[in-house]
């Protein structure tokens, strides 16, 4: 009787040990290999994978160590695929809530108000661990993988910051971003005021992808809009430079000449009335709301002061006078006549 109260005893000695190990082992830093390890977890990786994968990444435990620990918890079914990443310092038990809790490493990548679909794609390129998913494409072949087939890309992709996980394909990021500037063109367009001069939401966008381009200051970008919309009112050409350089592409050298303002092209709004064809660039919230709702004004002209503000006239006579005053060129003065 007292051997087996000897070996119940020394069981229960041997459990309480384990158990204090176990406990002790969960709130230690796990060792790593190096300051920060990563690891990317497909959909469907078992735990004891995924527990052997974190140990060929560079956590120095054994794998099966891990394995235990994700089956006695309880939570090893819970494990979200992701991207993760844990630093100096993790315990087991931050390991496993980060993969329970989805709590990814994520990065993130900018696509700048008044950037064009150009400057996006180049930018997407670069991103960190973004799939390219989309190099090689056509501009036409990515607007049909994003489900726009035949849509222009230019001016359909909503300036934001855009976070993602890591491997993930660029054609999601820029899902993202499409579908986030359908939604807001067509909040926008659903509060336009009710005399505007455009029959469409796409025409909104194209001013307001002018408007982006051509305010320097976010206080005039109400009546920049207010400029162009008087002018569609009138027939009067938008005559506005960065319509041109949009049309000029890569052959813009950073100056416009009078000859590129006599030139007949699809995007030369000093020859061609009414709006250009396409968005030139990709507008943000502020000038969607500016091209449907644009400031009350007379101003047919302005011109940039050079501190980013610009200098607004009723008259060409005026604004001719404004151009000298401001750009002191008067040959500029000539052929200025929009923004």
């Amino acid at each position: 009787m007292r051997a087996v109260r000897r070996g119940l005893l020394a069981l229960l000695l041997l459990a309480v040990l384990i158990g204090a190990t176990v406990a002790w082992w969960l709130q230690r830093p796990l060792p790593l290999a190096t300051p920060t390890v990563e690891l990317s977890i497909e959909p469907g990786t078992s735990p004891r994978a995924i527990a052997e994968q974190w140990v060929q990444a560079g956590v120095q435990t054994h794998p099966a160590l891990l394995y235990q620990w994700f089956r006695w918890s309880g939570d090893s079914r819970r494990i979200r695929a992701g991207s993760y990443e844990v630093e100096a310092g993790a315990t087991p038990r931050d390991l496993l809530r980060k993969m329970v809790q989805g709590e990814e490493a994520l990065e993130t990548v900018r696509l700048i108000d008044g950037w064009t679909f150009r400057q996006w794609r180049a930018e997407l390129a670069k991103a960190k661990a973004l799939k390219p998913a989309s190099q090689g494409l056509t501009d036409e072949q990515l607007m049909a993988a994003l489900g726009a087939p035949g849509v222009h890309p230019e001016g359909r992709f909503f300036p934001d910051t855009y976070a993602y996980s890591r491997g993930v394909s660029d054609l999601t990021v820029m899902k993202r971003a499409f579908q986030a500037q359908r939604r807001r063109l067509d909040e926008a367009w659903a509060d336009r005021a009710p005399d505007l001069p455009l029959k469409s939401a796409d025409e909104a966008l194209i001013l307001a992808s002018i408007v982006e381009k051509e305010t320097g200051t976010p206080a005039d970008r109400g009546k920049v809009a207010g400029v162009f919309v008087n002018r569609l009112r009138l027939g009067m050409p938008l005559q506005t430079d960065p319509t041109l350089i949009y049309g000029l592409g890569e052959r813009f050298d950073g100056n416009l000449r009078k000859r590129d303002l006599t030139t007949a092209g699809r995007y030369n709004t000093y020859l061609n009335p009414g709006l250009p064809p396409t968005p030139i660039a990709m507008p943000g919230l502020a000038s969607l709301r500016a091209a449907v709702r644009p400031e009350s004004t007379k101003a047919l002209f302005f011109v940039a002061r050079g501190d980013g503000s610009s200098e607004f006239s009723e008259t060409l006579a005026e604004h001719n006078r404004a151009v000298d005053r401001y750009q002191r060129s008067p040959a500029r003065a000539a052929v200025s006549k929009g923004g």
